[in-house]
């Protein structure tokens, strides 16, 4: 069996969980896949996968600041340091490669995971990088790195109708690209319902935290039954229950599955991952991007707009916003028939 080595980037828990399904498929065609990440994406990944080999990554150590507006400036002061772990990171790959007997090569947004003597694929849907006025420089920083490995897999459909509009669909960009159509690790089930509102957190600090404890305060009012994953990868699962919500540190994919299914609406940001998701579900869905994270608020507004799902930004949520939902149409499942043996036809 060819071993596969897996990457994705730790920064919130979409870039791991998106990796699922192809981990998934990976096993199902034969192949033996090897999982590399660092802090909850690895962790998450040796939950759903304990029977994989999993090998610690040098960490990017991606945090937000506490003001929006300074996000790009602590990008620009970290890059320095960046730089140096992407060094770090494809001299480690190299290693692994060697030590490990590795094939073929699948990163999720890690740029220095590949190597040249094996056939390497870059995972994303951004082939254009938002960033204000500079997206410009952003965006052929992000094609020049993508442009180093054999193919770049978009997680999206080809044509119109697809979810990541302008990040994921560009002219003029020659390096092989596939379009995978959405992945997620979900199926639809018809059950019974069993929450009003289910509230999915995820993404770095500290953000995420402030969102949970505004909505944790705003929804004491709420007239309903409130499942709220926090979305922190701990080694085991808490869960209380106080008054009409119940709270989780975090879910498995199959309890989240289960919970997404029995839920009428859902809150959350508006990771691609969690769209691709509730896509896959034909979720409502209530959504609040990441302050100062230009894809998260393009993608809110384009499906405002598009009548999908409403947004707000983080400061202004009240929890009588959530009765706008009723005047949307939520996320449809396009189908897509991915032929993975044919995609992995690479390695």
């Amino acid at each position: 069996m060819k071993r596969i080595l897996i990457a994705p980037l730790n920064w919130g828990l979409g870039h791991a969980t998106r990796s699922i399904p192809v981990i998934n498929a990976l096993i199902a065609n034969k192949f033996e896949p090897v999982i590399a990440s660092d802090g909850e994406a690895l962790r998450l990944l040796k939950k759903e996968f304990p029977q994989l080999q999993s090998l610690e990554l040098p960490s990017y150590n991606i945090t937000y600041s506490k003001k929006a507006n300074s996000f790009k400036l602590k990008l620009i002061k970290d890059s320095p340091s960046l730089l140096k772990t992407i060094k770090r990171e494809k001299k480690v790959t190299e290693s692994l490669v060697k030590s490990e007997n590795i094939s073929g090569i699948i990163s999720d947004n890690r740029f220095g995971v590949r190597d040249k003597n094996i056939p390497s694929v870059f995972i994303t849907h951004q082939l254009r990088v938002l960033s204000g006025s500079t997206t410009w420089l952003s965006s052929k920083l992000h094609q020049k790195i993508i442009s180093k490995f054999d193919e770049c897999w978009v997680p999206d459909h080809n044509g119109s109708k697809n979810l990541s509009g302008n990040l994921g669909h560009i002219g003029g960009f020659e390096s092989p690209i596939k379009y995978l159509g959405p992945l997620s690790r979900f199926e639809k089930q018809n059950l019974e319902k069993k929450y009003d509102l289910l509230v999915v957190l995820s993404g770095p600090e500290p953000q995420r935290s402030f969102l949970e404890i505004k909505l944790l305060d705003q929804l004491q009012s709420f007239d309903g039954n409130v499942c709220f994953v926090k979305g922190l990868i701990e080694n085991e699962q808490r869960k209380t229950q106080i008054n009409h919500i119940t709270t989780y540190n975090f879910m498995a994919s199959q309890e989240l599955e289960k919970a997404l299914n029995e839920s009428e609406l859902v809150l959350s940001r508006s990771g691609y991952t969690s769209i691709m998701d509730y896509a896959k579900l034909e979720k409502k869905a209530f959504l609040i991007p990441t302050p100062g994270q230009f894809e998260q608020e393009y993608l809110a507004k384009k499906f405002k707009e598009e009548l999908i799902a409403p947004c707000c930004k983080q400061n202004d949520f009240e929890i009588e916003m959530l009765n706008e939902i009723e005047k949307y149409s939520g996320f449809k499942y396009l189908q897509y028939d991915l032929n993975y043996k044919k995609l992995f036809n690479l390695f």
